[in-house]
């Protein structure tokens, strides 16, 4: 028997491509419904090609690819559409949402969604690319916190991970990535306070719209100490010293 042929519409963005011959292109793309699959794009890089235009990261898309049941993982691109909106990144902002895609394609397994993620990841893109918006660090940090929390990375926060003890508001505690979350010792620097931790909880369990941007807010609050221990906790279970983005960017800042 035949194998059964859909054709399958998402929203969608382009995490990264690879050539595949003179003229076409393999793209890793992150849907909202279908997680990351793998699409290829024939004929994308010719010149009078509609796809030229449309293929870049960072800009919300909806595409439309066939797939076979049964067969390879690789699917046909049919259609691809850009949604507006925005226009992409520049600048630092557009080093971050590299480092946005590079944590996707690390931590996310093909044809395995996470609709939160999705939803996390469009609003963070949208944000980089507001020129108004001068600090973009909140929105990386509270995407990291819903990435690591779908993936089942992130401890709960308004418990010490070992012990189960609920945080006490007034002390200090740090999250580590052999241990999870437990009370700060003398000397460490990247805490933040129980109260801290348990809000974090409480806006990443929510289901009111309104708390992501809430989460965003603490996440500023929070500074440099959330995104030491965010850092270390990613690339720990990415198994790198640095991710690539982040490496770049410390080079360009050494120039």
């Amino acid at each position: 028997m035949a194998p059964r042929r859909t054709t399958v519409q998402e929203d969608a963005f382009v995490l990264h491509h690879y050539d595949w011959s003179e003229s076409s292109l393999i793209l890793d793309v992150y849907t909202r419904y279908r997680g990351r699959v793998v699409l290829v794009a024939k004929g994308a890089k010719k010149p009078t090609s509609n796809f030229r235009p449309v293929l870049l990261p960072l800009q919300p898309l909806r595409v439309t690819y066939g797939m076979s049941e049964g067969e390879s993982e690789v699917h046909n691109l049919r259609g691809a559409e850009w949604l507006g909106g925005h226009v992409m990144p520049g600048g630092d902002a557009l080093l971050s949402g590299y480092y946005l895609n590079e944590l996707l394609m690390r931590l996310l397994a093909r044809d395995d969604p996470h609709v939160p993620v999705f939803e996390a990841y469009a609003r963070t893109v949208a944000h980089l690319a507001d020129r108004g918006l001068a600090d973009k660090q909140p929105a990386l940090r509270a995407f990291e916190l819903v990435l690591l929390r779908e993936t089942g990375w992130l401890p709960a926060l308004d418990v010490q991970t070992q012990t189960l003890e609920p945080l006490a508001p007034e002390l200090s505690y740090v999250l580590v990535p052999e241990a999870g979350l437990r009370l700060a010792q003398d000397g460490e620097r990247a805490a933040l306070s129980g109260q801290q931790w348990r809000t974090l909880q409480a806006l990443l369990q929510s289901a009111d719209t309104a708390a992501y941007g809430v989460l965003q807010t603490v996440c500023g609050q929070a500074g440099a100490a959330l995104r030491s221990q965010l850092r270390t906790l990613l690339n720990y279970h990415c198994g790198v010293g640095t991710l690539r983005t982040r490496q770049m960017m410390l080079d360009l800042q050494s120039l």
